[in-house]
């Protein structure tokens, strides 16, 4: 497909997902330029004084993000990233260099090894090793067994691509306690760490608390604009705010990405475990209908979920199941599903998609979600 056909095929989507009276979930991604600035600026303030003046090199709003976020998560100091990309490679080269060891264990399916294009160790001069590939996160024995020292232990919450899986609390601080033991330090891939309070029953500030430093993201639980948070220790950030301006990430301004970020911790953060209770329903009833339809095989993983998204697993093409999706949401005015992917690391033949939930997500009943796949299958014909 070229270029223009591929921009062609992302304004039909856009243009079938903003039309559709039934969605499970919105992305700011969704709205037209004029939306999201209408919305960012009715909403700014009510979470900052818009009569302040606006940030230059990190104060004022963006500060006061950092301030924010510093306290959920009961870390002593925090900094404003424009990306967590950034954010990642510079709290690790950080501990690299305190540690005296440049190894990063991590598991293959992290984001800096599936989404980075190698960044780590071509921009920070680090090296990754695997204590497991099995699709969750490592054990404390095999942490505790891994045959070579690693300075760092980074664990992603959820893991994304596992299905945005996550461990039992039991189990995440036995593998804390395991890389304790081994003399290395602990960071948290928390871009999505929000909405794990209610799998683990514990708090942020104590699910941080595991760890040596967290970084948390704005725009994929709490529908930012952009830009991430790493906060950990108050020596940590001071070192981490001069790789920041090293890397290139000393913006002149950021008073949107930061404004948008107050919003999310203002409105989304409270609804999280809302959601992360209804996609359990959605999660059942996708998986009633699917049993009782044409399909001869599914898998939704894991169910039930352990935040507010998941996969889905089917056994056709990726151009198949896009055709049908995006058909539904034309003809019947509801998204059921968006994008299809598939990989090396699932079997031949099968796709799979990310399901959210979150506030739109809401209205849906189980049948709305079962009348949905119905929908959904008749079109894979």
């Amino acid at each position: 497909m070229s270029a223009t056909d591929e921009e062609k095929t992302r304004r039909r989507r856009l243009t079938a997902w903003r039309a559709s009276h039934r969605v499970l979930a919105r992305t700011s991604s969704d709205g037209t330029l004029g939306d999201q600035l209408a919305a960012l600026a009715a909403a700014a303030g009510s979470v900052y004084g818009t009569d302040e003046p606006v940030d230059q090199y990190g104060n004022g709003v963006v500060a006061e993000v950092e301030k924010r976020v510093a306290g959920l998560l009961g870390m002593e100091a925090a900094a404003f990233f424009p990306t967590g990309t950034m954010a990642q490679q510079v709290a690790l080269r950080c501990w690299a260099a305190r540690t005296g060891n440049a190894t990063v264990a991590l598991h293959p399916l992290a984001h800096p090894e599936v989404h980075e294009e190698g960044a780590l160790g071509a921009v920070s001069g680090l090296r990754t090793v695997y204590p497991t590939d099995a699709p969750r996160l490592p054990t404390a024995e095999e942490v505790a067994d891994f045959p070579e020292p690693f300075g760092t232990l980074m664990l992603e919450l959820p893991l994304r691509d596992a299905g945005f899986t996550l461990p039992t609390w039991e189990e995440l601080t036995e593998v804390v306690g395991a890389a304790r033991e081994r003399d290395a330090v602990v960071h948290l891939d928390g871009a999505r760490l929000w909405e794990c309070v209610p799998h683990f029953g514990h708090g942020l500030a104590e699910i941080a608390g595991l760890a040596d430093s967290v970084y948390v993201s704005f725009y994929k639980s709490l529908g930012g604009m952009s830009g991430a948070v790493l906060a950990g220790p108050r020596t940590l950030i001071e070192e981490a705010r001069s790789w920041r301006h090293r890397y290139g990430g000393q913006l002149f301004q950021q008073y949107p990405a930061a404004l948008s970020a107050l919003v999310g911790l203002e409105r989304e953060l409270p609804r999280l475990p809302e959601y992360v209770d209804h996609a359990r329903t959605v999660a059942g009833a996708l998986a009633e209908a699917f049993e009782e339809s044409a399909v001869p095989w599914f898998r939704v993983r894991p169910e039930p979920p352990h935040t507010h998204q998941f996969q889905v697993w089917l056994p056709y093409s990726t151009e198949l199941l896009d055709d049908a999706s995006l058909r539904q949401a034309e003809e019947t005015g509801v998204t059921l599903f968006r994008r299809w992917f598939t990989g090396a690391r699932l079997p031949p033949g099968v796709s799979y998609t990310e399901v959210t939930v979150s506030a739109a997500g809401l209205e849906w009943t189980a049948e709305d979600v079962r009348d949905a796949v119905r929908e959904f299958v008749a079109r894979l014909a």
